[in-house]
């Protein structure tokens, strides 16, 4: 199943940092000092994380998916569709303007 489908999509994906923040470290019991503590990472970063304005990179994915037990693949596909809707966005009529130069299958 793709990760997005063009015109699908009507409000923003959920930063993967929002997530972390209200679900996954509350269910885990756990600070965002002893979080930061166990992915190897400043507080600073985290909070920036936490607070959505730094992207979950393929190691954080690594690493967060490890310390949650849902593996990476979770964490990069949530930053994957937040980054693919709002480049969408930011590119508007500008990605329309792009033929579309496939063959038929």
């Amino acid at each position: 199943m793709p990760l997005y489908k063009p015109g699908r999509m009507t409000r923003p994906p959920t930063h993967p940092g929002a997530i972390l923040r209200e679900d996954a470290l509350p269910a885990l019991k756990l600070t965002v000092s002893q979080a930061a503590r166990d992915l190897g990472v400043t507080r600073q970063f985290l909070h920036r994380l936490l607070n959505e304005d730094v992207p979950i990179s393929a190691e954080m994915a690594l690493k967060i998916g490890r310390l949650c037990g849902n593996g990476p693949e979770l964490w990069i596909n949530m930053q994957a569709a937040y980054d693919l809707w709002h480049a969408k966005q930011r590119l508007g009529p500008e990605l329309d303007a792009v033929p579309e130069r496939h063959k038929a299958a």
